[in-house]
């Protein structure tokens, strides 16, 4: 069958006419982009919380948009390799960041030097969610809980390390401050990510390792990593089973850390609050609420200027965070 080139410039044009009646019409009136696909980068491994989150919300995402959107791993340098990418992307709203504090925030206080300013050259566009960090033991070392882990530390001076799914991080620093709490230094062995950490703690490769409750719940639940410390105030919602440290005797070392979505530093304003309105829209639906709080985490949304007034303040007291634990800036 033969169509001619009227014909095929009237069928694109009704095609292009229909994507843009498919999406919302803030999105059509700010120029979300109506072919995709549109990509959010994540600078962790696949498998990893950070992956299985930012899919969930991509899959729901392109539900209501009604065009592609696909999760690409940029793994390494601890998120930040990400961070870069994002800074250098097309500001046309096609590439979206979906990250943590611990490689955004944390790596912007303790590297001396990134190919990229996080406050100017990466866009804050909403924050997704809240969770604490978790410290967890292999199954192959027979603890069970915090107190039996103190104990197997006194019985095994030699293997008084964890591994860490991001240096320089939250995950890194609570671990070390666990072990000045416990008189028992414990020294961080990096890991690109949660994945392979999970792989060598349930192969009894690592003895213990400390990461997001998102990176480690579902293991957790299958019996391939053990939780036996929650970083957060208050026990998570998503697993109230689980102890706080607080509650362990370490009231001082509680700290939550979180997830936002970022676009390169030079979208514009108007598609900024545009992709706020369509980002909020699907974290706050009660499908992705219960989704996300399966993993680990839970939903807290905001305007893009109250997402940056967030990550300022918690650079301060990260740095803060940094010097008590000793840590010197690379």
């Amino acid at each position: 069958m033969t169509i001619d080139h009227t014909r095929r410039k009237t069928l694109g044009l009704a095609a292009g006419t229909a994507a843009m009646l498919a999406l919302p019409g803030a999105a059509r009136a700010q120029g979300i982009p109506t072919s995709g696909p549109i990509r959010i980068l994540a600078g962790y491994p696949a498998g990893g919380g950070t992956d299985v989150m930012a899919r969930i919300i991509a899959e729901k995402l392109k539900e209501r948009l009604g065009v592609s959107v696909i999760v690409e791993n940029r793994a390494g340098a601890s998120g930040t390799l990400a961070n870069e990418a994002t800074k250098n992307a097309p500001a046309d709203g096609s590439v979206l960041l979906y990250a943590p504090s611990a490689g955004t925030v944390a790596q912007t206080v303790t590297k001396k030097q990134l190919n990229y300013d996080l406050e100017k050259d990466l866009a804050t566009i909403t924050l997704a969610g809240v969770l604490p960090v978790v410290y967890v033991v292999s199954p192959t070392i027979g603890v069970r809980n915090f107190a039996e882990y103190v104990d197997w530390l006194k019985k095994n001076p030699k293997k008084h390390n964890f591994g860490t799914t991001a240096m320089g991080s939250q995950t890194h620093f609570f671990g070390v401050e666990l072990g000045q709490a416990l008189g028992m230094p414990l020294e961080p062995v990096a890991y690109k990510g949660a994945a392979p950490l999970i792989a060598d703690l349930s192969a009894g490769h690592a003895s213990a390792g400390c990461g997001g409750l998102s990176d480690f719940l579902q293991h957790h639940r299958g019996d391939k990593v053990r939780i036996i410390a929650v970083s957060s105030p208050k026990r998570a919602a998503s697993a109230p089973e689980l102890p706080t440290i607080g509650e362990l005797g370490y009231p001082k070392l509680s700290t939550e850390g979180w997830y936002g979505f970022y676009g390169p530093g030079k979208m514009s304003p108007a598609l900024v609050q545009a992709w706020n309105k369509e980002l909020v829209a699907v974290l706050e639906s009660p499908d992705i609420k219960q989704k996300i709080l399966q993993v680990g985490m839970e939903i807290r949304t905001s305007t893009p200027q109250a997402f940056a007034e967030l990550q300022s303040k918690n650079i301060v007291s990260f740095r803060a965070s940094m010097q008590a634990a000793g840590y010197v800036p690379e």
